[in-house]
């Protein structure tokens, strides 16, 4: 069962696609888009990224972040990231952790779930009955902004 809206976002930090490390408090003031999939390069999977990379300006325009977090390392994640030009961080999550955090363990993998979380920690909306085609457009036209 995916964390509630109103809750408190886990804090979190990871390494991202380049090796950086990035913490959910980076973002602070910011609305951050934090999705879940179960593995790079796998057809659902890319479908929703590449929805995600086609809306990054309208994101971009709107101050808000998109951060996608998979299972797999950072090796799989550069690849998947070069092949199909992704233009925004994919967090590796190898052991787990941020898909315990927020309850999207799917035995192995994570369930494909995606949080909005506000500029104060916040949830303000949780999908889990995500179209892969069109996720990122669905979830900016929920956003209000």
């Amino acid at each position: 069962m995916p964390l509630a809206v109103g809750s408190d976002a886990p804090a979190f930090t990871a390494k991202d696609t380049n090796g950086n490390t990035v913490s959910l408090s980076d973002f602070k003031g910011k609305t951050v888009v934090l999705y879940f999939y179960p593995k790079d390069d796998t057809p659902g999977c890319t479908k929703q990224a590449c929805s995600f990379r086609d809306a990054s300006e309208d994101y971009k325009s709107k101050d808000v972040v998109v951060l996608g977090v998979s299972a797999d390392d950072e090796a799989s994640h550069q690849a998947f990231t070069q092949k199909y030009s992704l233009n925004f961080p994919l967090l590796a999550d190898s052991d787990k952790t941020l898909i315990k955090a927020y309850d999207v363990d799917g035995g192995g993998y994570a369930k494909r779930v995606t949080y909005v979380i506000d500029g104060n920690g916040k949830i303000t909306n949780v999908d889990s009955n995500v179209n892969t085609s069109t996720h990122a457009g669905d979830v900016l036209a929920g956003l209000g902004l």
